[in-house]
């Protein structure tokens, strides 16, 4: 059975999507713990992130790179935080969070934007690619 991510990358269902090539996807997460929250996911379904070949992680890796430093350009932060979990979705993926302060990191604060929100975040992340 496909993953969300696979159906948001099949276009079967919609998603904020700030960066993509051949072989990842950067959406903007629709529960997220801060504005600006993107995970940088592989386009190949894949449950762990330590089972991927590791080209493919490498690659994971600087795709997750490119579009945090697209983030930090766009979003007013003190960092960009880093966390790969993987317990709610059965498919690798790199959570990219703009930081204020550690509670940032906790998966237990969140944030709401609009749509209208999360449309202007993807375009400016994208300009700032």
């Amino acid at each position: 059975m496909s993953s969300i991510f696979t159906k948001i990358i099949n276009g079967e269902i919609p998603g904020y999507k700030v960066a993509e090539d051949e072989n990842f996807i950067a959406i903007l997460d629709v529960n997220p713990n801060a504005k600006g929250h993107t995970l940088c996911i592989p386009k190949q379904e894949i449950n762990k992130i330590f089972d991927m070949e590791e080209d493919l992680y490498l690659g994971l890796m600087q795709f997750s790179r490119k579009v945090a430093k697209a983030i930090e350009k766009t979003v007013d932060c003190k960092r960009i935080g880093v966390a790969v979990v993987g317990l709610e979705v059965p498919h690798v993926h790199v959570h990219l969070i703009p930081l204020q302060d550690m509670d940032d990191m906790r998966f237990q604060r969140k944030v709401s934007l609009s749509k209208e929100e999360f449309e202007a975040l993807t375009k400016a992340i994208q300009q700032n690619l």
